[in-house]
């Protein structure tokens, strides 16, 4: 008769339980790609020393090109510049990068601190400095990884100044040039662009 009642109230209470709806599964997350910075804009092109010119008064091959040579000797003279002359691009990419890369030393100073941390506190406070270690460790490395990056940006500054300055100066003496060409190849009766 127990086993009756003990089977009866389980099978009551089975009854009562209600059977919860099932949770709708919950939306993935959508991983959404990292956004890198654009990269920098490349550098105006170069000047060149080119220049495009036309008789005007039925030069034939022969004179034109006896008055393209001796306008370039005038050129050259009168500005210094030779475009036959290999020069190196003064537009040259280069990108200062700090050694270690950024958080080595957020890394490392908070391994030393925790191992410091611990072995200076008593065997039973071990866990705590650890703790205490590892964070001002964590600190210190930080501000040295900022300092290092730091010191990066400022030379990477400085290497962009001296490219522009360099590029500019190359550019004003190639201009020199084009117009000192110019000047001669119309004197001579030419169209020039």
């Amino acid at each position: 008769m127990r086993t009756l009642i003990a089977v009866a109230g389980v099978v009551w209470l089975v009854g009562c339980v209600q059977q919860q709806p099932r949770p709708e599964p919950l939306p993935q997350p959508v991983e959404r790609p990292a956004v890198a910075p654009p990269p920098p804009a490349p550098p105006p092109p170069a000047q060149t020393p080119d220049v495009y010119f036309y008789p005007k008064q039925g030069q034939d091959a022969q004179q034109q090109s006896r008055d393209r040579y001796e306008c370039y000797l005038w050129a050259r003279q009168n500005t210094g510049y030779d475009p036959s002359q290999f020069r190196p691009d003064s537009r040259a990419n280069v990108r200062v990068v700090a050694v270690p890369g950024p958080g080595h030393d957020t890394v490392a100073g908070g391994f030393t601190g925790a191992v410091l941390g611990a072995a200076v506190s008593r065997p039973r406070d071990a866990g705590a400095g650890a703790l205490i270690g590892a964070v001002a460790g964590a600190v210190i490395g930080a501000a040295s990884d900022q300092s290092r990056q730091r010191q990066a940006d400022a030379e990477q500054a400085r290497i962009d100044a001296a490219q522009e300055r360099r590029a500019a100066q190359s550019d004003a003496v190639i201009q020199s040039y084009r117009r000192a060409l110019k000047a001669c190849l119309e004197g001579r009766g030419y169209t020039v662009e």
